[in-house]
């Protein structure tokens, strides 16, 4: 998710006052309020209709041995006899085998409910992590179930714009733009946000994270669990949150994987004018690998001559976009994703050495236009992150707020800020009615013990974030994965973590207090391509 903490260690960010638009009175939903009601309603219909779980849609192309169904739930929760929205859900029963030992007959938990992240990311795709070595014994006493939420495709999809034209390329990407760009950008997004009302009609005022949190205790109600098992990563922590302090009573367990900030007042701009800042420290950690690895790449065996190596193939696509679609917005979009998953790391390298080299096709093949069909489910992501986070909060609706904050923030984090305000600028023109964040905070005894899962240097949702929601929420513990900036830390090559992982959702055990893991292993750099003859 584009969210973050606002703070980093380089200092703190001064903010003009936020010109934002009024919100809707609903900080909260009262025992009485027609929504807690109304969800009460479809729960209980939820659970007496259970979920009929058959083939998956052949349009997600999962394996065989997968099932799915649907949810009913209501679009507006004050009128649960309105119109009705069917959530895909999905499901890989437990295995009951010990992969330790094939003889032990392991007992079922439940269900274990996961959210991705986004918002606008679909986790259908979730239980197959039961293959997995790392999931294994996870797998075993849970069911493993993922859904699409409302809006992702095939849950009842929302779209803002034609796919061609969302992706269109290629792109400047100006880390100085002109007051000519910076109007054009605010053009396009307006006409982004007016393409959302126009397609969504009313209802795009019922696609937010509350509605989300109130579709999980449905979902919750459809599997027949008493109480709920979860796991959220990135937006999915926020989404468990929520519904942490609207349904504590209905919480089993919960493990928040790369934390967004619940403060109120950080919920949406504030939050990613921080992860603007977060980002700058994230890239210069890949450039700083990449010159240690000069040997191999050639791109500089110093951060500052990597930057040169990375400006230097800017300046080339806006001058030649390679395969006439990769500009210097898709160069910034590749190794965008280079600073959430170190992985990514040998790759992007491997492509920015060869393009320098005289070889665009690595570059080319990742960093290039998507599909036709990858393209319809990109602009319906990009469509419900857009609904849902503009509709969670306030955001600031004079651009010269956005162009102040941001140009000041430029000036020291200029490698993910400009392209964070014009994923967000549609924002500043929304024209649905905005939610007031919900003031998250649980005393003792109010809540099961729940697990936080933390990388110290994680751009995506910065560490500032974990140590916020540990603070809210009572008897939480979290489990720091120091010096490493991987978004997403469970079930991956830290075997500390995934102890930690498993020791709570299979025993119910936490640490006794706060704990950290050693970072994971620096990823192993690939061999560089020669120069085309």
């Amino acid at each position: 998710m584009r969210a973050a903490a606002l703070y980093s260690a380089a200092g703190s960010l001064l903010l003009t006052t936020l010109a934002a638009a009024p919100a809707e009175a609903v900080a909260g939903t009262p025992s009485g309020s027609a929504e807690a009601r109304g969800t009460a309603v479809a729960a209980q219909r939820a659970a007496a209709a259970g979920v009929e779980f058959g083939r998956c849609p052949e349009a997600e192309d999962l394996p065989g041995g997968m099932r799915c169904g649907t949810v009913a739930v209501p679009l507006d929760y004050a009128r649960p006899d309105g119109k009705q929205l069917r959530l895909t859900v999905s499901r890989m029963r437990a295995t009951h085998k010990d992969p330790n030992s094939g003889e032990r007959k392991v007992p079922g938990q439940g269900a274990l409910l996961y959210n991705p992240g986004g918002p606008g990311t679909s986790g259908l795709y979730f239980p197959l992590v039961g293959m997995v070595p790392e999931w294994k014994r996870i797998a075993a006493a849970y069911d493993l179930v993922g859904y699409a939420p409302r809006g992702v495709a095939p849950s009842a999809p929302l779209s803002c714009q034609e796919p061609g034209e969302f992706f269109k390329g290629p792109r400047p990407a100006p880390t100085r733009p002109s007051d000519a760009y910076k109007k054009q950008r605010a053009a396009e997004a307006g006409a982004y946000a007016r393409g959302c009302a126009e397609r969504a009609g009313d209802a795009l005022r019922h696609y937010h994270s509350l509605n989300n949190a109130r579709d999980l205790e449905v979902v919750r109600a459809a599997l027949r669990e008493e109480r709920l098992t979860f796991m959220g990563v990135s937006y999915g922590t926020y989404l468990g949150a929520l519904y942490a302090e609207l349904f504590p009573t209905h919480v089993r367990r919960m493990v928040f994987d790369s934390v967004v900030n619940p403060e109120p007042e950080r919920v949406g701009y504030r939050n990613n004018l921080g992860q603007s800042e977060a980002f700058e420290d994230r890239w210069s950690d890949f450039k700083e690998w990449i010159a240690e690895h000069d040997s191999g790449y050639g791109l500089g065996d110093t951060p500052r001559e990597v930057q040169d190596s990375y400006e230097e193939a800017r300046a080339r696509l806006a001058a030649k976009p390679a395969g006439g679609t990769v500009g210097p917005a898709q160069l910034q979009g590749a190794f965008l994703r280079a600073g959430y998953y170190d992985d990514f790391w040998p790759h992007r390298a491997e492509a920015l050495s060869a393009y320098l080299k005289g070889d665009p096709q690595p570059l080319i093949d990742q960093a290039g236009t998507r599909t036709e069909e990858g393209a319809v489910g990109a602009e319906n992501s990009n469509a419900v992150y857009t609904a849902v986070g503009c509709n969670d909060a306030p955001w600031p609706t004079d651009f010269e707020v956005w162009d102040r904050d941001n140009t000041r923030l430029a000036r020291r984090a200029p490698f993910e800020t400009w392209d964070n305000v014009w994923t967000n600028l549609p924002c500043a023109y929304w024209r649905a009615p905005r939610q007031t964040p919900l003031d998250v905070r649980t005393g003792p005894g109010e809540l099961p013990p729940t697990l936080i899962l933390a990388a110290e240097r994680d751009a995506a949702t910065p560490y500032d974030g974990a140590l916020e929601l540990r603070r809210r929420l009572s008897g939480s513990v979290l489990v720091t994965e120091r010096d490493a900036g991987t978004h997403g830390v469970a079930g991956g090559p830290n075997a500390c973590v995934n102890g930690h992982l498993e020791a709570y959702l299979l025993d119910g055990r936490l640490p006794a207090r706060d704990a950290s893991c050693a970072p994971r292993p620096e990823p192993e750099p690939r061999r560089a391509a020669t120069p085309k003859a």
